[in-house]
């Protein structure tokens, strides 16, 4: 049986992940990406005054190495007392993962943020938050034997436009919420307002998707992705209203890792039989 510390420490390390992709939401916020131009130290120091950029740029460098500190404990303790086979390998990838989004962030910033980098560290977190996320779920519950992927994989999808219109610096290409320069349909002028109007379209995407898996989800679940969708949504118009305030912004992105995240659960519990809670079962 997985040890109940053991699971608990599991969830630990996936709110600890979403807490670093909302660390990570804040560099870019607030544009501190090269606030700290040196990698792996910082002005060639393990702790430099955190003033300015510095102290979201190496702040996100030190939660980062926490999480990759706990990551690999997990992994170990997986390893050690984890029955479920598939589980252990998770705690693994997870631990490749980690260290390849520290490789990606190392070279955004050697490479003075190249945009195909910087997207791709951005879609690696969310891919490394979805193995903590699963890690924790699978310690405790057994996935639906007919598990559909199509819901996070459409939320994906919409993390990574975004992830290009934020990289893009097209947050604002279009000003105004809920039209779009007074109209439904923008005339696509640049690739920045059509990226930014893409994003908008993959919104009421997911937000229909989840809306139509909420029917066939528990009761709690189909609460959580619905409130998580509601809140992305305001938090979006807010991001516009606002002028892209790096709060804001950043708790819009920390929210569209947390709506992945249940639409995975969502996912891994669908059609799942009564009595599939596992915490005590022992599974090769």
């Amino acid at each position: 049986m997985t040890p109940p510390l053991l699971r608990h420490f599991t969830k630990f390390v996936a709110a600890a992940t979403l807490f670093l992709i909302f660390a990570g939401a804040m560099v870019t916020s607030t544009g501190s990406g090269l606030a700290v131009p040196d990698w792996p130290l910082s002005y060639g120091m393990v702790m430099p005054p955190m003033v300015g950029g510095i102290f979201y740029e190496h702040g996100h460098r030190m939660i980062a190495a926490t999480v990759g500190f706990l990551t690999v404990l997990q992994a170990i303790w997986l390893q050690l007392r984890e029955p479920k086979r598939r589980v252990r390998i998770l705690g693994w990838c997870s631990v490749g993962a980690v260290i390849a989004q520290g490789l990606l962030g190392g070279l955004t910033v050697l490479l003075l943020l190249p945009k195909a980098v910087s997207i791709a560290h951005a879609g690696l977190a969310e891919i490394f938050f979805c193995l903590n996320v699963s890690i924790a779920y699978l310690t405790s519950y057994q996935p639906s034997t007919r598990v559909s992927f199509v819901l996070p994989i459409t939320v994906y999808c919409q993390i990574l436009i975004g992830a290009l219109m934020r990289h893009l610096g097209a947050g604002l290409a279009i000003p105004d919420f809920p039209l779009s320069f007074g109209s439904v349909i923008p005339s696509f002028t640049s690739a920045a307002i059509t990226v930014n109007f893409a994003h908008r379209v993959g919104a009421v995407v997911v937000a229909i998707a989840i809306i139509a898996a909420a029917r066939r989800a528990s009761r709690s679940v189909a609460f959580t992705m619905i409130s998580i969708v509601a809140l992305q949504i305001l938090l979006g118009a807010f991001t516009v209203w606002s002028g892209k305030h790096p709060l804001i912004t950043s708790l819009h992105v920390m929210t569209g890792a947390a709506t992945l995240a249940i639409s995975l659960i969502y996912a891994l519990s669908t059609e799942q039989p009564a009595g599939a809670f596992v915490a005590n079962e022992v599974t090769a």
